[in-house]
C-alpha cells in the first residue's frame, strides 16, 4: 500500500513539494452522469429552459472549474493547463446526460482532480439550469476513466 503524502511529520495536512519532479505530458479523462426525467430531457434537447442552453453553459462551467480547481481543492497545485474538452452524450434509456472531461498539461503533477472537478461542476450546472422543471435529478457515477504521464505511470479504468 502506498504512503499518503499530504501529511507532514506532525500528521498535519500539507501541500506536497513537487519541485524535483520531472516535467511530463499529463492527461486525465473523467466521466459522470446526471439522471433526469423524460420531460427535462426534452427541454435540454429543445433548448426550452428559461435559463438558456443547458449544455453550452455546463460546458463553459466545466472548463472554468478545471482551470480553478486549485482554488477549490486545498492541496492541489495551480497548473498551466494546455487543454480542456468537455463532451456530452444524451441518453433516453436511461434518461441522463453523460458528461466526459479530458484535461491535459505539461507539468510536474497530474490533472486527475481537474478532470473530476470539471465533470462535477458541469453536472451541477445542468442541475442548476434544470431545477425549475425538476428537483429530483441525480448526479451519479463520477469517476476517473484514465490518466497518463508522471512517475506513477498510466491508468485505465476497467469496468
Amino acid at each position: 500500500m502506498r504512503e499518503l503524502t499530504h501529511f507532514n511529520e506532525q500528521g498535519r495536512a500539507r501541500m506536497v513539494d513537487v519541485t524535483e519532479k520531472a516535467v511530463t505530458h499529463r492527461r486525465a479523462v473523467a466521466a459522470g452522469e446526471i439522471r433526469v426525467s423524460p420531460e427535462t430531457m426534452v427541454h435540454i434537447k429543445n433548448g426550452t429552459l428559461k435559463k438558456g442552453d443547458v449544455l453550452a453553459v455546463a460546458q463553459v462551467a466545466g472548463i472554468q472549474a478545471a482551470k480553478h480547481n486549485w482554488e477549490l481543492i486545498p492541496m492541489c497545485h495551480p497548473l498551466p493547463l494546455t487543454g480542456i474538452d468537455i463532451t456530452f452524450h444524451l441518453s433516453d434509456q436511461p434518461c441522463m446526460v453523460e458528461i466526459q472531461a479530458a484535461v491535459t498539461c505539461t507539468g510536474v503533477t497530474g490533472v486527475e482532480m481537474e478532470a473530476l472537478t470539471a465533470v462535477s461542476v458541469a453536472a451541477l450546472t445542468v442541475y442548476d439550469m434544470c431545477k425549475a422543471v425538476q428537483k429530483d435529478m441525480e448526479i451519479t457515477n463520477i469517476r476517473l476513466l484514465e490518466k497518463s504521464g508522471g512517475k506513477s505511470g498510466d491508468y485505465k479504468r476497467e469496468d
